[in-house]
Parts: structure tokens; sequence; C-alpha cells
């Protein structure tokens, strides 16, 4: 009776698993996770890096025309970060809630536009709405392609002109674009009722136009209208963190490898992610946390993790990574170009490969990698011997 019961279990579940690869096959391959990275996921439904990229650079190229920018964040199926992009002079409030309208989607598997509506009907509902875990504005779409939902997408960061232009519009001409008519149409924009004004108090201005100053290269860093927006003249720029994971992302498939990376600002603001195919949620969640140690520290987290590693005695409190936070594997590298701070980067995932004589520093390698390809001679990285300094990791 116990083996009938198994083998009933079994054939549902092999039926289900049919019936999900089915769906699958209805979405060009060139838009998924295949071959051997999506049996290591046991997944052959969610969007893959370069589709993800593709989403992104498309609406960055779309915006452009209208005067702005926008911050993008792709999550596959099951949540987990892809790809992510903040354009130069984005702030905090864009970054985070490009990340939230992408999660609202995930969420209630529709466009956040639709807790937007929800809540325009009937203010009250608004404190419901986010206890959820919702954020009612639009600027969230499922990736939907042949009715198959394979990711979700967020973009933040534009003041909001529909029909003109706006957050959900950037992106959904994006998908258009790349998918053809099978995605979906934009669903209707409620107009809300204005509430009453409260006050007639004057609101302060802040600020100037003028660019802040800064001795290193401009193609390092934030520079212009952007620079002047963030009162920031060291901020690292969308286009040197792009350099860094194009040559990390080469640098792993060379190695046959994969990995996920983050880059993030000198106030640890999200400025690049990217995640290639195979990639679990704990690769990006473990990149993200050697990011931002490396940033705190001021320091490699191979160094910090090297020390607890080699001491013969109990780890003192100052170097116990659970006091403060810190994820000290590693891969972990603050972004030092011409003695000044201006970012860090984070890779995991990279495990194992036949090539490499130190398993443990794959991730490292690759986030040195990145960082000599953007910056050359001009960024200090890991030294393993005598001295410290620029170049290679030895």
């Amino acid at each position: 009776m116990q083996l009938r019961s198994w083998s009933l279990k079994f054939a549902l579940g092999a039926a289900m698993a049919a019936a999900s690869l089915a769906l699958a096959q209805s979405v060009p391959s060139q838009f998924l996770v295949t071959g051997e990275a999506a049996k290591k996921i046991q997944d052959y439904a969610t969007v893959n890096l370069a589709t993800a990229q593709r989403i992104a650079e498309t609406c960055e190229s779309l915006v452009v025309s209208h005067g702005g920018a926008h911050t993008i964040m792709v999550l596959d199926h099951d949540g987990n970060h892809v790809y992510m992009d903040r354009m130069d002079g984005q702030g905090y409030t864009n970054v985070i809630t490009a990340e939230w309208k992408a999660r609202t989607a995930y969420l209630t598997r529709q466009p956040s536009k639709a807790v937007m509506n929800r809540v325009a009907r009937d203010f009250t509902q608004e404190a419901y709405e986010v206890q959820l875990d919702y954020y009612p504005v639009a600027g969230g779409l499922p990736i939907s392609v042949n009715n198959q939902i394979i990711g979700f997408v967020g973009a933040g960061g534009f003041r909001p002109n529909p029909p003109v232009w706006s957050d959900e519009i950037c992106v959904h001409t994006a998908m258009v674009q790349i998918f053809g008519s099978s995605v979906p149409p934009l669903i209707e924009d409620l107009k809300e009722e204005p509430p009453p004004r409260r006050a007639n108090a004057p609101a302060p201005t802040f600020g100037t136009a003028t660019p802040p100053k800064s001795s290193l290269p401009p193609e390092f860093v934030v520079t212009g209208a952007g620079a002047a927006h963030v009162f920031e003249g060291t901020q690292i720029s969308l286009a040197a963190a792009k350099k860094i994971g194009l040559a990390c992302r080469n640098w792993a498939a060379s190695k046959g490898a994969s990995m996920s990376l983050y880059v993030i600002d000198d106030a640890g603001e999200l400025v690049h992610m990217e995640g290639m195919d195979g990639q679990i949620g704990s690769d990006a969640r473990t990149a993200l946390l050697k990011a931002r140690t490396a940033l705190k520290l001021r320091e490699p987290t191979s160094i910090r993790g090297t020390q607890m590693r080699n001491t013969a005695r109990d780890v003192p409190r100052s170097m116990n990574p659970d006091l403060f936070g810190f994820f000290l594997e590693s891969g972990g590298i603050p972004i030092v170009v011409d003695s000044q701070m201006i970012g860090a980067v984070g890779v995991s995932g990279m495990g194992p490969t036949d090539t490499q004589d130190d398993p443990a520093r794959n991730d490292e390698n690759c986030a040195i990698e990145g960082l000599k390809a953007a910056f050359g001679d001009h960024v200090i990285v890991p030294v393993y011997g005598a001295g410290r300094g620029r170049g290679e990791a030895r």
C-alpha cells in the first residue's frame, strides 16, 4: 500500500514537471535559463541574465530621449535578483522603490499599478497593502511571454507623466520591443481624488546645479548633472560598474563557472547587479554581504577571514563577524581608485574550478579581473606575498 502511494506521488510529480516544461516550451529558449544551468536550479522557465540585461538597457536607452534616468531591477520568477542598473544621478528612493515595485509584481503576479488602483479607489486600504509588503505605485510588471511569467521587473526614478512617459511605460515599451505583441497591455490608470490640502507652508529648496569637483578620471565616477544631484564627486559610475561585471562574467565563463556580483557606491547603495544563469538565491545574497562588508571594513573580506582561519587561539572579539554583521568569505573588495574609495564589489557563486590552485579564492579573483578591466593601474587589488600595491593577486 505504501509502495502504491509512493508510486502515485511520483507519477503526480512527474506529470507536474512535464506540464511545467511544456509551459516553458511556449517561451522561446533564448529568453530562458537552459541547459546545465537550468538543470542545476531545476528550473526551465525563468528569465536568463541576457534577457534581463536587454530589458534594463533598452529601458535606459529609451528614457534618455525623455531627458531622465531610471533605476531598473529584474527578478527571476522566484523573486531572486538577476540584474540591476542604477543610472547616474539616481538617489536612494529611486533604487529601493524599483525593487519594491518588482517585488510587488512578484507577490501579486500582476502589475504594481493594480495595487495602486485599489488604493486610488479607497485610501483607507493603503495601510493594509503596505502591511502585505506591497508598494502601491506603478512601475512593477511581470515579465510575461506567451502567457507565461518568467520573471518580474521594476523601475523607479522618473517623475510620472502618463501617457507620455513613466517608469511603467519604460519597462513595458522595452519588453514589447524584445518580446513582441505577446506582452500584456498596460492596465488602466485610475485617477486619484487629491486629498484636501492641510497647509500652505512654503517648502525650501536645496543645493545648486554646480557639479562637485573630483580628482578622479571622469569615466570612473558620476559627473555633471548626476553628480550635482547627489552632491558627490567620488561615486562610482554605472558605466564603470558594468565594466567590472562584464569582465568578471567573462572570466567566470572562461572557467566553466558562473557568479553573482554586486557593485555598490561609497554610501553602500546598489549601482549594478548581475547573476549568471544557474545561480541560486544564496549566491546573490552572499555577494551583497561581501560587498557591504568590504565597504565597512575598507579592506578585502579575505584579509580578516584569513586571519580568523589562521589564528591558533580563540577568535578575538574585534574579529568576530557575527558581532558586527560581517561576511568574511573572500570575494568582497573595496573599490579604491587613485587612493580614493568610490564603492565596493562582492562576488559569490564561483565555486571550485579545475584551473585554479586555490578554489577558495575564485570569487576574489573574479572581482579582481573586473576591477583591472574597469580601472587598470589606477585600482588597488589584494596582493598575496610581501608588500601592498596595485596589480594582480599573487
